[in-house]
């Protein structure tokens, strides 16, 4: 089982800390952390990104760097969930595009248990663009 908790600090600041004993600002007006919206989309990143570089370091690809952007649009009225959500991975290094996809996909279709929740309520789609070495 996977814990997590959250205690209020001051204004809308809280300290969370999960079981990993790791702690993070959370602030709802974002003025001393991210909000936990932006922190969902930053779960979301997180995710698909170890799911990307996983899979091309076992494809033995030569990748040298990946970064995984999330653009999202909200619903007008609350609860205010996303909707949509553009995912844009920057992989750098000579890597065969076949395998890029292949990846990006299998994270989506299979791995990538944050993608999988919010596409409940959320279309996701997915850009991949490359940076030669």
């Amino acid at each position: 089982m996977t814990e997590a908790k959250t205690t209020w600090k001051a204004n809308h600041h809280f300290e969370g800390v999960a079981g990993s004993g790791h702690s993070i600002l959370v602030d709802g007006d974002k003025a001393a952390g991210n909000s936990p919206m932006e922190l969902v989309l930053i779960a979301l990143c997180g995710c698909t990104g170890y799911d990307v570089v996983s899979i091309l370091k076992k494809k033995r690809e030569p990748f040298t760097s990946l970064e995984v952007r999330a653009q999202a649009e909200r619903a007008a009225d609350p609860p205010s969930v996303y909707t949509e959500i553009k995912l844009i991975y920057r992989v750098g290094g000579k890597v065969s595009r076949k395998a890029v996809e292949h990846a990006v996909q299998l994270s989506k279709e299979k791995y990538c248990s944050v993608s999988a929740m919010l596409e409940r309520t959320a279309k996701i789609t997915a850009e991949i663009e490359y940076v030669d070495a």
